[in-house]
């Protein structure tokens, strides 16, 4: 395949993510971080409490490679290893053969999609992590390591790993991406409308399996990595080591291949500093740390992206001191609004879409400045229904 190929397979893929995230709201960051691991050959994991689309997104992606072998599982503490990488013949068996049956299974898979990885058993542990770091699986019977042809897994969990076998595992998924309820009251009343009548097929753009594998094996490690890239990563591990936030070379490592993936997907040959956006994704272990690398991350990449976070700091202090006031007089409610709540929105609001215009024009993401604004849509409906009993069905026409 030519760099042509190269670009026609990395434009389908962006089309892909962009039909991906009109269907899936709030989801966009989430389904860049997705594609971009799975060119770089790696593994995610999509945290999040139950009923967040976890499952269905992560089909819904994998069912767009043409001509991939598609293998999925939900784990619990019983899931013996035969279930994942293949089960006994039993007509093998009764004829005295032992042989185990492989197709439909983890060892002939080239995407795998793992729920509640983390509920791993221990029987199974072992060739879990032999399957998700070296794609090998070693059968029963003790033959020769079989070689999987596994580009990537996608895992999701409800919770983070509690002992020592779980996070062996956690270890290996490079990408971390949290999901949470829908947070926006316009994306929530969509999501609500979805659910009545018919909707229309949405587009559904496909690549080619043998396309998805050139890239991954050829054209993402063909981008270049410049030197400024390089000391921006230098930069970015020394301030997160001050904040005491250390991750392995290995993780640092294989971070490289994601900065080129990011590069890739957007149709470049050289990694650029907004592709060590992908980072905030890797760099943390649990989630009251994301926000501290998100910062780092944004610091150095995305300044409109970090003064976004300055503002939503502002209005998770709104939305604090509207709990703290629960219980007080309609009254002494209003008079909050009047005096501080209001301008503190409209003043965030304005700035946010000044932000957001300004990265834009520069090609910069405005994910995270999106994300922002999204709250602050959140904290404002909370304020026109909770302080001022506006009638919940009118506040969305007010946002």
């Amino acid at each position: 395949m030519g760099a042509q190929d190269a670009r026609h397979t990395a434009q389908r893929l962006r089309t892909i993510g962009d039909e991906l995230s009109d269907r899936f709201y709030e989801r966009a960051d989430v389904v860049r971080a997705l594609v971009v691991t799975l060119l770089a050959g790696q593994h995610s994991l999509v945290l999040g409490p139950p009923g967040t689309a976890k499952s269905e997104l992560a089909r819904e992606l994998t069912g767009r490679i043409d001509g991939a072998s598609y293998w999925e599982i939900l784990l619990s503490k019983f899931t013996a290893p035969t279930r994942m990488f293949g089960p006994i013949d039993v007509a093998a068996l009764a004829r005295g053969e032992y042989r185990q049956v492989y197709d439909g299974r983890a060892t002939t898979a080239h995407i795998a999609f793992i729920d509640e990885i983390f509920k791993c058993s221990t029987a199974a542990l072992n060739e879990t992590l032999g399957f998700l770091n070296e794609r090998i699986y070693h059968p029963e019977n003790g033959g020769e390591p079989i070689r999987c042809p596994l580009i990537g897994a996608i895992t999701a969990s409800n919770e983070l790993p509690t002992g020592e076998d779980s996070a062996a595992v956690y270890d290996r998924l490079l990408v971390r991406v949290e999901v949470g309820y829908l947070t926006d009251p316009s994306n929530f009343a969509a999501l609500v409308r979805s659910a009545v009548g018919s909707a229309e097929a949405p587009p559904r753009t496909t690549v080619e399996l043998a396309a998805l594998q050139h890239a991954v094996a050829e054209a993402v490690p063909a981008v270049e990595v410049p030197d400024a890239v390089v000391d921006a990563v230098c930069t970015l591990r020394a301030a997160l080591r001050r904040k005491e936030l250390v991750a392995s070379d290995r993780r640092w490592r294989q971070a490289v291949r994601l900065l080129q993936a990011s590069a890739y997907l957007d149709g470049r040959t050289a990694v650029a500093d907004t592709d060590l956006s992908v980072l905030t994704h890797v760099l943390w272990d649990s989630p009251a740390q994301r926000p501290i690398v998100e910062r780092e991350v944004l610091h150095l990449v995305n300044p409109d992206a970090k003064e976004a976070l300055d503002l939503a700091d502002t209005i998770e202090e709104l939305e604090a001191q509207l709990d703290a006031m629960a219980g007080q007089s309609r009254e002494a409610l209003s008079e909050w609004v009047i005096k501080k709540a209001h301008h503190q929105l409209a003043t965030t609001g304005k700035r946010l879409e000044k932000l957001r215009a300004e990265a834009a024009s520069a090609g910069r993401s405005t994910a995270t400045i999106d994300r922002v604004t999204r709250r602050r849509h959140a904290v404002r409906a909370r304020v026109l229904t909770e302080a001022l009993g506006v009638d919940a069905s009118t506040v969305q026409a007010q946002l």
